[in-house]
């Protein structure tokens, strides 16, 4: 485990959907699913239960930012602090 709860929750969610792969020896920066082995459904199945869990929404159209390992915790971190686009603007 690291000290990053993203990369954490990434790192078990990929084990559970790809348990042969050992995420430290992916590259990081390569294709997800080239990576990991795994096909269009299992990365659906990642990436909605990382929203799922992060109660995030996770629009199909972003699925291109969550291309790599690294592109997927950077789109988690900066979801996770964007402001919430359901939120009123201050008068």
């Amino acid at each position: 485990m690291t000290s990053d709860p993203i990369e954490d929750l990434v790192r078990k969610e990929l084990g559970r959907i790809a348990p042969d792969v050992d995420p430290g020896e992916i590259d990081r920066k390569g294709d997800l699913r080239e990576e990991c082995d795994i096909d269009s459904l299992d990365f659906l199945n990642l990436v909605t239960a990382l929203g799922k869990a992060l109660s995030l929404p996770m629009p199909e159209a972003d699925y291109p930012k969550m291309r790599s390992y690294d592109a997927l915790v950077a789109y988690l971190r900066t979801s996770r602090h964007a402001p919430d686009s359901d939120a009123s603007p201050s008068a």
